[in-house]
């Protein structure tokens, strides 16, 4: 339950920062006229969200168990891919995340209200999607094998994530909470690439089980015995990191290529790249400099 809780709350303040920083610009700069297209955007981001996660939960019952098990495991994939590039992204434009969006109201206000619907809409559209693919994998992994306390207690995590962001953000909106969203994103970020890897590695058994992969008998072990899926602790480890007690030689390697390089990545220092070409820049000005007093000498 804690896994879908920090999902939920990650991508839904993600989501509510940006309202929160689209209404507070327009109600600053005396364009409250503006405000109601902008709602009508994120109106029409939240219901298409929706029916998004309707259509995934409820379109796959149609379908023959192998093609269920090949459209889980692919959407699985997908849904980590979307979010490991999201949480790097956050954690890059964080610090940035209101001029950016300053910038694109200030081009909609030009254009028009049809513009402003539209960039609220990409503006909140974009995480709603993303929340509920990702949300509908994790969901799915966490309910299988009866560890996951059925369909209810998932779906209570995301649930209690969301009215979490809701309550954060409106709180940022009335200046009651300041903390260092660069800090906040990355260590939540990082808890979440972990779940990422959980649901990959579910991603993947889902495809073993369609026949579309290979190495369903290969057992990388079987703890079964000592952390029965049915038990507390078992079900507590199956919410929070998605762990499996018999999984397949081949989850086990997916979940190690994918976990490793990109915590270790994502949790290495922001900007040693463009430190490194701002010092040699400079270096290349002094050394420019050197070159024309020492012409304007001769």
């Amino acid at each position: 339950m804690f896994g879908n809780y920090l999902i939920g709350l990650r991508e839904g303040l993600e989501a509510s920062l940006v309202v929160c920083i689209i209404v507070a610009y327009l109600v600053k700069t005396g364009r409250r006229d503006a405000l109601r297209p902008v709602w009508a955007g994120i109106g029409v981001a939240v219901g298409v969200s929706l029916a998004f996660g309707a259509t995934l939960e409820f379109g796959s019952r149609e379908l023959t168990f192998e093609a269920q098990e090949l459209l889980g495991g692919s959407l699985s994939i997908v849904a980590v891919v979307l979010v490991t590039w999201m949480v790097f992204w956050m954690r890059r434009t964080a610090r940035h995340l209101r001029a950016e969006l300053h910038g694109k109201l200030d081009a909609a206000l030009v254009m028009g209200t049809g513009a402003l619907v539209v960039t609220a809409f990409l503006a909140v559209g974009r995480e709603g999607l993303e929340t509920a693919l990702f949300v509908w994998a994790s969901v799915r992994a966490a309910s299988s094998g009866g560890a996951g306390g059925g369909s209810f207690e998932p779906l209570a995590g995301v649930l209690l994530g969301l009215l979490t962001a809701v309550l954060l953000g409106w709180l940022f909106y009335r200046g009651a909470l300041r903390i260092n969203l660069a800090k906040f994103f990355t260590w939540t970020g990082g808890m979440l690439v972990v779940v990422a890897a959980g649901v990959l590695a579910y991603g993947v058994h889902d495809l073993q089980e369609a026949r579309f992969l290979d190495g369903l008998a290969d057992k990388a072990f079987d703890v079964s015995a000592t952390i029965p899926p049915d038990s507390w602790y078992g079900t507590l480890l199956k919410g929070v990191f998605n762990f499996q007690p018999d999984p397949t030689v081949l989850q086990v390697t997916v979940w190690a290529l994918y976990l490793v390089p990109t915590l270790a990545l994502f949790l290495s220092p922001i900007g040693s790249g463009p430190s490194a070409r701002e010092k040699k820049q400079k270096a290349t000005d002094e050394q420019a400099e050197g070159g024309a007093s020492a012409g304007t000498a001769a």
